[in-house]
C-alpha cells in the first residue's frame, strides 16, 4: 500500500470579473465557510484601494505581488538513517502560487485594526515592491534553503 494520500487535481474558477484563473484561486483561499460572495467583494474592494493608492491596475500590483512573493525553494523533511534533514527542494508548478497566496493572506490574518480589504491592498502594494512581511517569509525560506544546501543530495 502506498504510504502517501492519493493526491487530487483541483478544479479552480476563474473569478467573475476579470476571468482570471489566479484571482479566483485566491478568491477561494480568503473564503470562509463557503461565503464566495464575501470573499469576492474583499478581493475587489482591495484592487479599487490599490488604483485608487498607485494609480496602476489593482490586477496587475496583485500579479506582481504574487509573482515576487512564490519562492524558488523549499525545504522538505527527510528522514535518512534515524535523523532527520531538512533538504532544499524547488518549487514546482501551481505550488508556488499556493505558498504566495498563503503567505499573503497569513500576514494579513495576523494584522488588527483595518479591514481585510485594507491590509490586503497594503501587502499587495508592499510584496509589488518587494518589501513587507510576506516578501520577508520568502526571504527567510530561501536563507534556510541555502543554509541546508550541504544535504541536498539526500533529495
Amino acid at each position: 500500500m502506498p504510504r502517501r494520500k492519493r493526491n487530487y487535481e483541483k478544479k479552480w474558477k476563474p473569478d467573475p470579473r476579470y476571468g482570471n484563473l489566479l484571482v479566483g484561486r485566491f478568491i477561494g483561499q480568503i473564503m470562509e465557510e463557503g461565503k464566495r460572495s464575501i470573499a469576492e467583494k474583499i478581493i475587489y474592494d482591495s484592487f479599487d484601494i490599490i488604483h485608487e493608492r498607485t494609480k496602476k491596475g489593482g490586477l496587475n500590483v496583485f500579479e506582481q505581488a504574487i509573482k515576487n512573493v512564490s519562492p524558488l525553494l523549499e525545504l522538505k523533511s527527510r528522514r535518512v538513517g534515524g535523523a532527520n534533514y531538512q533538504v532544499p527542494v524547488p518549487v514546482q508548478g501551481e505550488r508556488r502560487q499556493t505558498l504566495a497566496m498563503r503567505w499573503i493572506l497569513n500576514v494579513c490574518r495576523g494584522k488588527k485594526g483595518k479591514k481585510m480589504a485594507e491590509k490586503l491592498a497594503d501587502e499587495f502594494i508592499e510584496a509589488s515592491n518587494k518589501t513587507g512581511s510576506a516578501m520577508k517569509k520568502r526571504e527567510d525560506t530561501h536563507r534556510m534553503a541555502e543554509a541546508n544546501k550541504a544535504f541536498a543530495h539526500f533529495a
